[in-house]
């Protein structure tokens, strides 16, 4: 069996956290829940997940604020970061990937769909770390 890969969302949506992980679980990731940018920085550091799925509106701090963070310190630079939020337009998400996000999502999500993206995503980010 492979290894569990372990994800961490940062939502501060306390609905779309519960759809999330009761997915993630149903594909066999192990889930790690924080409600803002400063619990998900430290879960971060504390659990040191296989990926962040982070949101980017949130209360205390933005995700992009928690992804600087996170790309900085490298205890956690390498950790995949996928941007999961409702800012879709071009110049977001490029400013998010200019900024060290590793992918992508934008809500509305298939969440049945999401784990096998998240394994689609992070083997994109393995192969490209590869060559």
């Amino acid at each position: 069996m492979a290894e569990q890969i372990s994800v961490l969302v940062v939502e501060d949506e306390p609905h779309i956290r519960r759809v999330l992980e009761y997915n993630l679980k149903l594909d066999g990731f192990t889930v790690y829940l924080a409600e803002d940018g400063v619990t998900g920085l430290k879960l971060a550091h504390d659990k040191h997940p296989d990926v962040i799925l982070l949101d980017w509106l949130m209360p205390l701090m933005n995700g992009l604020q928690v992804l600087t963070e996170l790309k900085k310190d490298s205890s956690t630079a390498h950790i995949n970061v996928f941007m999961l939020t409702a800012k879709g337009m071009l110049s977001d998400v490029t400013q998010a990937l200019d900024m060290g996000a590793d992918d992508y999502i934008t809500k509305p999500f298939n969440p049945v769909q999401l784990g096998k993206t998240i394994r689609e995503k992070l083997e994109k980010c393995e192969k490209a770390t590869r060559s």
